[in-house]
């Protein structure tokens, strides 16, 4: 099993826009090219041309049983959250996810604002996934995105179960030692790059992944993520192949955590139309 814990529909390249259905499109194909068997699709802590909506994304998604919603929050947007919305697809599970975006957003996890989010997770028993380490937007600020904090809402809400995307790259160290003190924190290892790696950068990504993995014991709470479209899923699924780890840590790593922390259906397997090593995006 392959799960893919962290991709967008966003559209990141604004001198070649194209609609959001055209991404999903695509990123079918890059899943069955791939051998992909789910996909979390993460929503914007904002709404505009380029980013689609909860309720557009909804309607995209509906009746694929092999993608499902993350829902990002916007919590100091002009427009305010609404939270009984949030509360209601919880419900009705066509959300199985929270994202707070700390770093994008100037509010640290800690603040207040994150409260109601907090609250419905634990009601509804779904992870939050926190936006940690070097920001894609200049306009981002990091003292909002280190790791460190995540620790504080993670002892505070015991009930929770969060998710440091991106390994707080690139404060590693601080993620094994969060991960490690804390049951109720994974670290997914999307975002390591933009596009692919250079053999320097995927060597230096590569020890720190592995040094990260020893410091925390079994990888049992490591996920599978890319960033996708930031990045290209062949060369992720060539980078996680390459790690020194034995077939049930690599199964846990690739598919196994993910699927139990977001409680995703068993489907029937299927086979790669490639390999991972194709040479496409």
């Amino acid at each position: 099993m392959i799960v893919d814990c962290h991709v967008h529909l966003n559209d990141y390249h604004s001198d070649a826009r194209l609609p959001t259905g055209e991404h999903l499109r695509v990123l079918r194909e890059q899943m069955e090219r791939h051998g992909l068997d789910h996909c979390m699709v993460l929503t914007s802590y904002r709404v505009n041309q380029d980013r689609p909506s909860v309720q557009a994304l909804r309607e995209l998604l509906k009746g694929d049983e092999r993608l499902h919603m993350v829902e990002g929050l916007g919590v100091t947007a002009d427009e305010p959250v609404d939270w009984e919305g949030v509360g209601a697809r919880l419900r009705e599970g066509v959300t199985r996810g929270l994202k707070i975006y700390p770093g994008y957003e100037h509010v640290y996890p800690t603040d207040a604002l994150f409260e109601p989010a907090y609250a419905l997770a634990a009601r509804y028993k779904v992870p939050v996934m926190v936006h940690t380490g070097d920001t894609y937007a200049p306009q981002g600020k990091l003292k909002y995105a280190h790791p460190l904090h995540v620790d504080d809402v993670a002892v505070d809400h015991p009930d929770v179960q969060f998710v440091i995307c991106h390994l707080g790259n690139p404060w590693f160290r601080d993620t094994a030692e969060i991960v490690y003190k804390n049951d109720n924190v994974s670290a997914d290892i999307s975002g390591l790059v933009l596009e692919e790696f250079t053999a320097p950068l995927e060597r230096i990504m590569r020890e720190e992944l592995e040094e990260l993995i020893l410091y925390t014991g079994e990888p049992d709470s490591i996920l599978y993520g890319t960033d996708w479209p930031l990045v290209r899923m062949g060369p992720y699924l060539r980078f996680v192949e390459q790690l020194s780890l034995e077939p049930e840590h690599r199964a846990m790593l690739m598919g196994k955590n993910a699927a139990r922390l977001f409680r995703l259906p068993q489907l029937a397997p299927r086979n790669a139309a490639a390999k991972a090593d194709a040479p496409t995006a």
